[in-house]
């Protein structure tokens, strides 16, 4: 089986380029990229167009008129080559197996839901500021597990091997930065559903019910699969209005979305 990385960006060019260095030195090669735009950002252009690419990709825009990230996903999720989709975002690099960790645990009928460790924002810097590499990160979160610098869920960064089956922990929720699925279980609810217009909710707890009510089973593969999260200030948004979209669908049983995937079959 084959991948398609999906990384979703807005205009952070210099993260884009560490998260890209982190899927050229993947253990498996077995993958290509879409770069799943939710804007139009001329620096982000030049820098995919003058990039020293790896592997074959895609660069999706879209006009800038406000967070449409569920739309973006959706053109990308058609525009994808493989049937095996791994989605990230722009503010994720990845440890070198992450790839290999998500097509080992592929099957059709699953979710595959990852983690994510925050880094401090001195670790962050380091990082973009290519004075510390991905590799490096790697073996120092050893040490940040009893020395914590400010970075938070640094458990999440200890990569245990597969054949340690019994160690694989459990979690209830899916992690739209690190998360897995066929394009056949996304088609199955219509693909996101593109009424969530602030973050959040919308990219993954929404979709998690659905496919769950679909008949997909949620796996699990925290510290097999592990990304490193990139500080920045949080743009959070409330999320009453999220929630209440969400608790409509519920109630209805609304498992396949109306304003999904199928609004671009026309036009991908």
């Amino acid at each position: 089986m084959k991948a398609t990385v999906i990384i979703s960006v807005y205009k952070n060019v210099k993260a884009l380029c560490l998260i890209l260095e982190s899927l050229r030195v993947q253990t498996c090669k077995d993958f290509d990229v879409i770069i799943s735009e939710d804007g139009e950002d001329a620096s982000m252009r030049l820098f995919v167009e003058r990039y020293d690419w790896f592997c074959s990709y895609k660069h999706l825009t879209q006009a800038d008129e406000g967070w449409r990230k569920n739309r973006a996903l959706n053109r990308a999720i058609l525009a994808a080559n493989n049937d095996w989709l791994i989605f990230i975002d722009g503010d994720c690099v990845v440890h070198r197996r992450f790839v290999e960790m998500h097509l080992r645990y592929a099957k059709p009928n699953k979710i595959l839901l990852g983690k994510r460790v925050k880094l401090s924002n001195n670790l962050s810097a380091q990082l973009l500021d290519n004075t510390l590499s991905v590799s490096e990160l790697s073996a120092l979160m050893w040490q940040l597990l009893f020395f914590n610098r400010g970075c938070k869920y640094v458990d999440e960064a200890l990569f245990i091997p597969y054949f340690l089956s019994f160690s694989l922990r459990s979690t209830r929720s899916l992690t739209g930065c690190n998360m897995s699925f066929s394009r056949e279980a996304i088609m199955s609810i219509n693909g996101f559903d593109e009424d969530y217009v602030r973050p959040a909710i919308g990219e993954d707890v929404d979709i998690y019910w659905r496919l769950k009510a679909n008949g997909y089973e949620p796996v699990s593969i925290r510290n097999r699969a592990i990304a490193y999260h990139l500080y920045h200030k949080e743009n959070w948004t409330e999320q009453e209005e999220n929630e209440a979209l969400m608790n409509r669908n519920k109630a209805k049983n609304q498992v396949v979305c109306l304003n999904g995937i199928s609004n671009h079959f026309p036009t991908i």
